[in-house]
């Protein structure tokens, strides 16, 4: 007769284990779905940027983007160097002036500006890679407005970009004296030739 409450009480204890574990699951959930929210409810946030340096050449004026203050132009020698902040999640992205720490912006007209404070969803761009290699930069705010320059190196408006034109085409480029990672690993066929002319190279003496 023992048998039988013993085992009412160890199933009892087990539901109620299953209970616990059952709530705490749905809570951890909740917490994890608030913390998602929390952290991506605002476009604006930059905490989980990451950092890339480097030009931006122009297709138009065969020069480099720079952000000299409130004015931005397609004329900069080499050397002109940005900073591109680039959201964790997507290709939207926020460029810099490296010694002006001023950001590429796009107002309502479609005024291309430099503003020092680039949290406004108006300094945030997204890439689009193209077919003939280049990138394009559409604003995030005003779909189909892209950034591009005439032939002079002035800024065009937005309104009068298509993705077209070769005016918003750019193709970037490493600061002067870097080495794009991807060269570093760049494989290459090993011959009997190759094999000789790297000997020959190690022991000079033997010749």
């Amino acid at each position: 007769m023992s048998v039988v409450p013993s085992r009412f009480i160890y199933l009892c204890l087990h539901f109620l284990v299953l209970y616990f574990q059952l709530q705490e699951s749905q809570q951890s959930s909740a917490d994890f779905r608030i913390y998602i929210e929390n952290h991506t409810r605002n476009p604006d946030d930059l905490s989980r940027k990451q950092i890339r340096i480097y030009q931006l050449y122009s297709h138009t004026t065969g020069k480099h983007v720079q952000i000299l203050g409130k004015k931005v132009n397609a004329n900069g020698d080499d050397g002109a160097l940005l900073v591109v902040e680039t959201e964790t999640f997507g290709s939207h992205i926020r460029i810099k002036g490296k010694e002006s720490e001023y950001y590429i912006c796009m107002n309502k007209n479609g005024k291309i500006v430099g503003k020092l404070n680039g949290r406004n969803q108006e300094c945030v761009f997204v890439e689009e890679f193209l077919e003939n290699n280049y990138t394009a930069l559409v604003s995030a705010k005003y779909k189909g407005w892209y950034l591009g320059f005439n032939r002079k190196g002035r800024p065009k408006k937005g309104s009068r970009t298509t993705q077209t034109q070769q005016e918003v085409h750019f193709m970037k480029r490493h600061p002067k004296g870097k080495v794009d990672p991807l060269e570093e690993f760049r494989f290459t066929t090993v011959t009997k030739r190759t094999r000789r002319a790297r000997r020959l190279k190690q022991n000079p003496e033997t010749n």
